[in-house]
C-alpha cells in the first residue's frame, strides 16, 4: 500500500487525510500540537464559518490573491460539495446572512469532531505532538519527512498543509515555509491579512467598544482609492476593527508604506448632504435654546457625540439658534467625511489569516503538486492565496486539500 504523510492537522490537513485514506492510501497525519484543529476551533468566534453557500463564480470574486490559481480546485470541489460532505457525515448546517455557512449547533468543536470521526473510520494514523523538521529529497523526488526528534519516515507522497503565521497561540509558525524554501521553493513574504488597523488619532481610543452599523467607508492612499464598502465596524483601544476594516486590510495588504493612508467614514450614507442638512436644521429648530453638545442624541450614538462636537470646532456650550450656517454645514460635512489616518496593521496575533506563502507559480494548479519536487503537494493557508471573510478562506483549504488527495489517488491508480 502506498504511503502518504500529511504535515499539519488543521482544516486542510484533516480534509486531505480523509479523502486520501478513503481512496486506499496508508495515511499518517502529523500535528505538532496536542490536538487537531486548534485554529479551526476559534474560527468564526468559535462558531466556525466553514464555507459560503454561493455560486462557484462568487468564490473567485472573494479571493484577493491569485484567484485564477484556484480555478481547478473550486470547480472540482466547490462549497456545495463541502456542505454535502459534512451533512453526509451527520453535521447539520445552516446558512446565515451573506451566505455564511455554520454548523446548526454553532459549535466549531462539532466540525472538528466530525472530521476526527471520519479520520478514525478511514484508518488514518494521527501522530499528535509530532513536528515535521525537514523533507527528504532523492533525485528530485520527495520521499519522506524527518521529525524534530530526528526520526525518518519514508513516504510515496507528502502533502504540506502546515498553515500560515496567524494566531501563533494555536501553534502557527513559519516552519512550513522554511521547509519548502530549503528544498527550493520561493516564499512570498508572509503578512497579516483580515486584520485590525492602528490609527494615528487618539480619539479612537475614547470610542473603544463602539460598533457602528450601516456606515460606508472609503480607504485611500493619497488620491488612489484602495477599498470602499458598506457595513459594520468597531472602535478599539488601538484603532479600528470589525468586518469592514478586516476586509479593507485584505484589499491593501501589500502596502509597505502607510503614509497618507486615510479611512473616511460616512456616518449617514442613506442621506445626501442636502438631506442631512435638512435633518440637522430640524433638530436645531426643535432644540433652539439647548446647548450644541446636548442636541445630537437623535443623530449619533452617545459615545460618539463628544468626539464629533470636538472635531466640528463648534463651541459645545453655544445655543443651537446661534450656530451659523457655515458651522452647520461643517458639521454635516464631518458626519459624511469622518477621516481617520491609518498608522498600519496589527500583527499576526490578531490576523484571521496569513497573506503570502508558497509562490503559486511553483505549484501545479490542476493538481496542487510542486513543480520543483515530484510527489510533494500543498494545501490550504501555506499557499499564497487569501480571501475575504465569509467562509472563503476555509473553502480554499477544503478545495485545495481535496484536489491534492484526488491527484495522488489518480497517480497511484496510473502506477498500478
Amino acid at each position: 500500500m502506498k504511503k502518504c504523510i500529511i504535515i499539519g492537522g488543521g482544516a486542510a490537513g484533516m480534509y486531505a487525510a480523509v479523502f486520501a485514506a478513503a481512496g486506499g492510501l496508508d495515511v499518517s497525519l502529523w500535528e505538532k500540537n496536542e490536538k487537531l484543529g486548534k485554529k479551526l476551533f476559534i474560527t468564526g468566534k468559535g462558531r466556525c464559518n466553514l464555507t459560503n453557500n454561493c455560486e462557484t463564480e462568487a468564490l473567485f470574486q472573494n479571493v484577493m490573491t491569485n484567484s485564477k490559481f484556484l480555478y481547478s480546485a473550486f470547480y472540482q470541489h466547490n462549497s456545495q460539495d463541502v456542505m454535502k460532505f459534512f451533512e453526509s457525515e451527520g453535521l447539520w448546517l445552516k446558512t446565515e446572512r451573506g451566505n455564511r455557512v455554520f454548523p446548526e449547533s454553532d459549535k466549531s468543536s462539532d466540525v472538528i469532531r466530525t472530521l476526527e470521526r471520519k479520520l478514525k473510520q478511514s484508518g488514518v494514523k494521527v501522530d499528535l505532538n509530532r513536528k515535521a523538521e525537514k523533507l527528504i529529497v532523492e533525485d528530485g523526488i520527495c520521499t519522506g519527512v524527518v521529525d524534530s526528534k530526528g526520526n525518518v519516515e519514508k513516504a510515496d507522497f507528502v502533502i504540506m498543509a502546515s498553515g500560515g503565521c496567524s494566531y501563533p497561540s494555536t501553534g502557527a509558525s513559519e516552519d512550513g515555509y522554511r521547509m519548502a524554501e530549503t528544498v527550493g521553493h520561493s516564499i512570498v513574504a508572509p503578512r497579516p491579512s483580515l486584520v485590525p488597523m492602528e490609527t494615528v488619532e487618539d480619539w479612537c481610543r475614547e470610542l473603544m467598544g463602539l460598533s457602528l452599523r450601516n456606515v460606508s467607508v472609503v480607504l485611500k492612499k493619497g488620491k488612489k482609492k484602495l477599498y470602499e464598502d458598506f457595513g459594520e465596524m468597531l472602535f478599539t483601544h488601538f484603532g479600528v476593527s470589525g468586518p469592514l476594516i478586516l476586509s479593507g486590510s485584505a484589499h491593501c495588504g501589500k502596502l509597505k508604506d502607510f503614509q497618507d493612508v486615510v479611512l473616511t467614514i460616512d456616518l449617514k450614507p442613506a442621506l445626501s448632504a442636502e438631506q442631512l442638512d435638512d435633518r440637522i436644521l430640524r433638530i436645531f429648530d426643535g432644540n433652539k435654546n439647548k446647548q450644541f453638545r446636548n442636541t445630537l442624541g437623535g443623530l449619533l450614538p452617545n459615545k460618539l457625540i463628544p468626539v464629533i462636537v470636538r472635531l466640528s470646532e463648534i463651541d459645545p456650550y453655544k445655543q443651537v439658534n446661534l450656530i451659523s450656517r457655515e458651522e452647520r454645514l461643517r458639521l454635516g460635512y464631518l458626519l459624511k467625511h469622518l477621516d481617520i489616518h491609518i498608522r498600519g496593521f496589527r500583527g499576526f496575533n490578531e490576523a484571521i489569516i496569513t497573506g503570502g506563502g508558497i509562490k503559486v507559480k511553483e505549484v501545479n494548479p490542476k493538481t496542487m503538486e510542486s513543480k520543483i519536487l515530484k510527489n510533494l503537494y500543498f494545501a490550504g493557508e501555506i499557499l499564497d492565496v487569501d480571501a475575504l471573510t465569509g467562509g472563503f478562506n476555509l473553502q480554499i483549504a477544503w478545495s485545495t486539500a481535496w484536489l491534492a488527495a484526488k491527484n495522488i489517488l489518480e497517480v497511484m491508480e496510473d502506477e498500478l
